[in-house]
C-alpha cells in the first residue's frame, strides 16, 4: 500500500521577511523603522496599573473603549473604527475580507513586501505596476479593471508620499472594489486619507501604533472606512479570532492617545532629525528620496550600497539592504535620536 508523506501537505509558503533582530551589545538599530524614543510617560503611569488578576479574564474582544477613544480621535464614529492585533493582522483580514474576485489585485512593484505572502497565503490573484524612474506610483496603472487595490502612503521602502488628490484619483477609478491605504508612517509628513472614508464608501484606511507612537512592542493596528466594510472587518475578525488585541495592549494605546502633547514632540524631532541627516548625507555624495516617514531610502554616487551595509554593520550599526532589482543599490535607514544619526554618518565619513 502505498501513501502519501505527511509532509506534503504542509503549507509551501515563501515568508515575509522582517528586519534582522540580532542581540548585539551597542548596536544601533536602524534596520526596522522603530520608534527611538519611549513611548509617552502616560503609557509608563497606566503600566504601572495594570492589575495582574485581571489578566486571568479575556480582554474585551470589541476593544469598546479603544475604539471609542480611535473614533473621538479622527472625529468619527465607533462603526467605522476596527482595531486588531497590529497593523499586519488588520491588513492580512483584510485582504482575506474583501479580496474574494476572480479578478487580480493591484499594488506597485516595490512596495511593503508582506502583500505578496498575503496573497500566497488567501489564493489571491495580483498584479504590480512599476513604480516609474523617480520611484513614484503612476495612478492611471490603476484605471484597468481589477479585483481590488493596495497602496502604501507614504510607501515603503521608498519613502515617498502622495497627497489626497492623487488617492482620490485612484479611488474615482475603482468604484466597484475596495481600496486599502496603508498610513503607517503617515504622521511625519504625509497626507492622511481618513476625511475622505466619508465620501467613498470603498476605502479602507489603516494605521499602526507601531510607529509614531513608539508601541511596536504591543501589537496594536487599526483601520477606518465605511460601516460595511467595519462590519465585514469584525465578522472575519470572529471567525479567526475573537479576542485579538489583549488587555494590557488595550491600556497602554488608550494612554498614547491621551498624550497627544507628546505624540507631537516626538514627531516633530524624528522630522528635524530626517531633515538634518538627509544634508549630512548629500555632503558625502548621498542622494536621498524625499521622505514623508521616519526612514529614509538612500544611494551613493560611487560605493555600492551592499559595502556600505557591511561597513556599517562592521561599525555595528545596522541598516536594510535588499537585494532586490531596481533598489539593490539602495538602503533604507530608520531616523534614530540625533546621537545615533551622528554615529552613523561619521561611520560614514570613515569609509568615504
Amino acid at each position: 500500500m502505498v501513501t502519501k508523506n505527511f509532509r506534503d501537505n504542509f503549507a509551501k509558503i515563501a515568508p515575509y521577511v522582517s528586519g534582522e533582530q540580532p542581540k548585539m551589545d551597542g548596536l544601533i538599530k536602524l534596520n526596522s523603522n522603530e520608534n527611538p524614543y519611549p513611548p509617552s510617560p502616560k503609557v509608563k503611569k497606566a503600566a504601572a496599573t495594570i492589575e495582574s488578576a485581571k489578566l486571568s479574564l479575556y480582554p474585551s474582544s470589541d476593544a469598546e473603549e479603544l475604539i471609542d477613544k480611535l473614533a473621538d480621535y479622527h472625529g468619527l464614529k465607533t462603526e467605522n473604527v476596527f482595531v486588531g492585533n497590529g497593523s499586519d493582522e488588520v491588513l492580512g483580514l483584510a485582504f482575506r475580507a474583501f479580496f474574494n474576485s476572480e479578478l487580480p489585485i493591484a499594488y506597485p512593484d516595490i512596495t511593503y513586501s508582506f502583500y505578496p505572502v498575503w496573497c500566497e497565503f488567501f489564493k489571491i490573484p495580483f498584479v504590480t505596476f512599476a513604480l516609474d524612474d523617480s520611484f513614484r506610483i503612476n495612478a492611471d496603472d490603476y484605471i484597468a479593471p481589477n479585483g481590488g487595490v493596495v497602496i502604501t502612503n507614504p510607501n515603503a521602502p521608498t519613502s515617498i508620499g502622495e497627497r489626497t488628490d492623487f488617492i482620490r484619483k485612484i479611488l474615482d477609478n475603482n468604484r466597484d472594489v475596495v481600496v486599502i491605504v496603508d498610513e503607517a508612517y503617515v504622521d511625519f509628513g504625509g497626507s492622511s486619507s481618513i476625511e475622505l472614508i466619508q465620501e467613498y464608501d470603498n476605502l479602507l484606511v489603516v494605521h499602526t501604533f507601531s510607529k509614531s507612537r513608539s508601541l511596536a512592542g504591543i501589537r496594536v493596528g487599526a483601520c477606518f472606512g465605511n460601516s460595511e466594510l467595519i462590519a465585514v472587518m469584525n465578522t472575519v475578525k470572529n471567525s479567526f479570532n475573537s479576542y485579538p488585541v489583549d488587555t494590557i495592549a488595550q491600556k497602554l494605546a488608550i494612554a498614547s492617545l491621551d498624550d497627544e502633547s507628546y505624540f507631537s514632540d516626538i514627531v516633530h524631532e524624528i522630522i528635524t532629525t530626517r531633515e538634518n541627516t538627509v544634508k549630512a548625507l548629500e555632503q558625502l555624495g548621498f542622494h536621498t528620496l524625499e521622505s514623508s516617514t521616519n526612514f529614509i531610502f538612500t544611494t551613493h554616487e560611487s560605493i555600492h550600497a551592499k559595502e556600505i551595509f557591511v561597513h556599517l554593520r562592521e561599525d555595528k550599526i545596522l541598516v536594510r539592504y535588499f537585494n532586490k532589482p531596481r533598489i539593490g543599490n539602495y538602503l533604507r535607514i530608520t531616523i534614530g535620536t540625533a546621537a545615533q544619526m551622528d554615529a552613523l554618518i561619521e561611520s560614514l565619513e570613515r569609509l568615504i
